[in-house]
């Protein structure tokens, strides 16, 4: 074996291709055609989406679980370990054979060149292959038609949601964006669109490939009450359904889709009642709209484009109008910068803006130019690191207040990794142990 560590696979596989992001199928496509993992596909449902994908995966996942199925899921990025990315029956694959898989990908892969996307992605089909399972659940990692997830001839796919993001690779209009998604259609397979406002291009794409297509209110809806909600297909309603897990009514329109999923592949995987009904109230989803201690609240999402902090916004005005918000704010240089921090302008009152040790992450100096176009005040800088910006951030607030931590997963996953008091009235046992700013 190459290495013996996953820790030193993965730093190899970061430094294996010259560019992070190298969209194509020819490459990853030759490796797979010579592995065997193509060869014994489980049904497959493809996830895609600019947001939502997350969620919709784990709610199939956990529904999916709950009625007896065998599952496997592919997401990205991860928050703390590399094996929450590859999931098999709910429990993150261990070191060793993930290890076993990418030596597996070395040897097939010859002098061919994949990028640290890739390679963890035919890991991925590696071991669900020899996983016995029912059912895989792939997120798509970018876009959807050069994706490496793409490689799989999908059984039932479903796109969460198609807005601005990612521009340099897919295109800066939605019929662009949305054309890139649905590439991951298939032929007389059935595909669920999320957002009611479908571009032409998705449409246009679904008729010449011949795709099922159903749109989000038209082939069903939704209806939202106080405490419950019904979900109305054409030929199957549910009355009465519990709220999902995470908050949000756009949380919602995501469990809308995956019932929509659900009945479209119920010849091949029938669900109860009883299955959505808990999937729904109880699947988990760190980092989206994570709320942990609660004096002050605190409130982890990692929403890092336009539309994302727009949801978030509302979030905000509609759970916690009138208290102050502090936010802890890193971002990704090569995202829409102002369009993110546009909607949550008027309901932050004070940001803390965390450095991250990384090439990709936009700069504080990138910010405070950002935020000075944009005439934010109160903008506090000259932390070391994102500890010291939490630890200031929460030092700072006052037991009404909401500590906002938002923007990339790294900020999200750097937070997550000290520790913390998941919903209780504790203070945080760290914050006394960094210098703050």
């Amino acid at each position: 074996m190459r290495f013996e560590s996953l820790t030193a696979w993965l730093a190899w596989q970061e430094s294996l291709h010259p560019r992070s992001i190298d969209l194509g199928l020819e490459r990853v496509g030759a490796v797979y055609r010579r592995m065997a993992c193509h060869g014994s596909k489980p049904f497959t449902i493809t996830v895609g989406g600019t947001n939502g994908k997350g969620s919709c995966v784990a709610m199939l996942d956990t529904i999916l679980r709950l009625e007896g199925y065998r599952t496997g899921t592919y997401t990205s990025p991860h928050l703390l370990r590399y094996n929450e990315r590859i999931v098999v029956d709910g429990q993150p694959v261990a070191d060793e054979p993930l290890c076993q898989a990418f030596e597996r990908v070395d040897a097939a892969r010859g002098d061919a060149s994949l990028s640290f996307f890739e390679f963890g992605t035919l890991a991925a089909l590696d071991i669900f292959a020899g996983a016995g399972l029912d059912v895989q659940i792939l997120e798509v990692g970018l876009g959807g038609r050069l994706d490496a997830v793409n490689l799989v001839d999908a059984d039932a796919t479903l796109i969460a949601s198609i807005d601005l993001d990612h521009q340099q690779y897919l295109g800066d209009t939605r019929e662009a964006i949305g054309r890139e998604k649905a590439g991951i259609f298939r032929a007389g397979k059935p595909a669920i669109l999320g957002d009611p406002d479908v571009p032409r291009s998705v449409r246009e794409h679904a008729a010449n490939t011949g795709t099922l297509l159903d749109v989000a209110g038209v082939a069903y809806r939704y209806r939202l009450r106080s405490e419950a909600w019904d979900w109305l297909g054409i030929e199957c309603q549910y009355h009465d359904l519990p709220l999902p897990a995470l908050p949000g009514e756009h949380q919602i329109m995501n469990a809308s889709a995956v019932l929509q999923v659900l009945e479209r592949i119920r010849a091949s995987l029938p669900v109860s009642a009883a299955a959505i009904r808990q999937g729904l109230a109880g699947f988990h989803l760190p980092g989206r709209f994570q709320y942990l201690g609660k004096s002050p609240t605190v409130l982890l999402d990692v929403a890092h484009n336009p539309q994302a902090a727009r949801v978030l916004a509302r979030h905000l005005r509609e759970r916690h109008a009138g208290q102050r918000v502090r936010a802890v704010f890193a971002i990704m240089r090569d995202k829409d910068i102002p369009a993110v921090i546009q909607p949550l302008q008027e309901l932050v009152a004070h940001w803390y803006l965390a450095p991250l040790c990384m090439e990709r992450a936009a700069t504080v100096q990138c910010l405070q130019q950002v935020f000075g176009d944009a005439a934010i005040e109160s903008v506090y800088t000259g932390f070391p690191t994102a500890e010291s910006a939490f630890c200031a951030a929460l030092n700072d607030a006052e037991s009404p207040d909401v500590v906002l931590i938002f923007g990339s997963f790294f900020l999200a996953a750097e937070f997550l990794a000290l520790g913390y008091p998941e919903h209780q009235e504790v203070d945080f046992p760290w914050i006394s142990n960094s210098n703050n700013v």
